[in-house]
């Protein structure tokens, strides 16, 4: 658990081509965590230029800010889709996240999110999961991570890495677990009745 004096600030990227299931689960989550938290947490949504985005699937996501007025963000979280795929080739979307990690405590990547983050060189000797169907493709872009082939959630420090999906609830959960504890953690899964089995 850590403590802070400060709101801690999530930042969710919303992009094009996003996997709505990536940002949806994470954001219910925290936003249940925040309406309980007395560290009362700010989780945002952005996008590179603040504009609405539109999903894989063609739902349309609504952020408040655009990259440059996100402040500094304690958490990071970089949702996968065939646009992260196509933003992993992306030279100003990968000099943006190689600055913003600098000052971001903790990042999470989540499904092909991490494509973007082995291209931009923030998964070099890290271990991390990803979905199966983005294995090769990861390893191409760094071969140095250390991919976990038998987690689908992953911690790995300042680091938080999942398949995608309903994955993204467990990464959630364990930032919430992160910051204020197991107990709360309990909290937000029981008052979401998420409950994922063995």
């Amino acid at each position: 658990m850590v403590t802070t004096a400060s709101p801690i600030r999530v930042g969710i990227l919303v992009f094009d081509g996003v996997d709505e299931l990536d940002v949806v689960g994470p954001h219910r989550v925290l936003s249940t965590w925040a309406a309980r938290s007395a560290l009362r947490p700010d989780v945002v949504l952005f996008s590179r230029d603040g504009l609405p985005v539109r999903s894989a699937t063609g739902l349309d996501l609504v952020p408040s800010l655009d990259s440059n007025g996100t402040g500094t963000m304690h958490v990071l979280i970089h949702p996968g889709g065939p646009g992260a795929r196509r933003l992993s080739r992306d030279r100003d979307h990968l000099a943006w996240l190689r600055r913003t990690r600098r000052g971001t405590a903790l990042l999470a990547g989540l499904g092909t999110g991490s494509l973007a983050l082995a291209a931009a060189g923030l998964l070099a000797g890290r271990a991390t999961a990803v979905h199966p169907d983005a294995r090769a493709a990861l390893l191409g872009l760094e071969p140095s991570a250390l991919l976990d082939v038998d987690s689908a959630t992953l911690d790995d420090g300042d680091l938080l890495t999942c398949a995608g999906g309903v994955h993204g609830i467990d990464l959630a959960l364990a930032v919430v677990e992160r910051y204020e504890g197991a107990p709360m953690a309990a909290t937000v899964r029981g008052t979401l009745t998420y409950d994922p089995g063995p």
